[in-house]
């Protein structure tokens, strides 16, 4: 068994991807149309993925500007070299964390979590001596 993808619905496509893609450093791997569907999907890959690894999947569905979050989703979290580096991307993009920076309940990790457009939380975690 191997791990493929996370898929989140966005409201507005473009937006999301200069969020993923500028701000974080994502890479947008492929992008389709599916007209009879009514929908589009864009897989991306974070900064240090590659090949066949694992993947962002987000949908939009034309026409459909919002969700509801619900109280299911928590988050997806990425190991990162410097959460530093991702808040001084974010402070040139106009944006901020949304909680921290500060370290995981076991004090062995650096830890921060960011929102991404359609409000999806992203955690953050930095090793230490990292």
């Amino acid at each position: 068994m191997q791990y493929l993808h996370t898929m989140i619905r966005v409201g507005d496509l473009d937006r999301s991807i200069h969020f993923y893609v500028n701000v974080l450093g994502f890479r947008e791997v492929r992008r389709a149309d599916y007209p009879d569907g009514k929908f589009t999907l864009a897989f991306l890959q974070a900064p240090g993925d590659s090949g066949d690894g694992p993947m962002l999947e987000l949908t939009y569905n034309w026409g459909v500007d919002s969700y509801d979050l619900g109280t299911g989703y928590g988050h997806v979290a990425y190991r990162v070299d410097s959460i530093e580096a991702i808040g001084k991307a974010l402070d040139k993009a106009g944006l901020s964390f949304s909680w921290g920076p500060g370290e995981t309940p076991d004090r062995r990790k650096k830890m921060a979590f960011i929102d991404d457009p359609d409000g999806y939380k992203i955690e953050l975690i930095q090793p230490v001596d990292g």
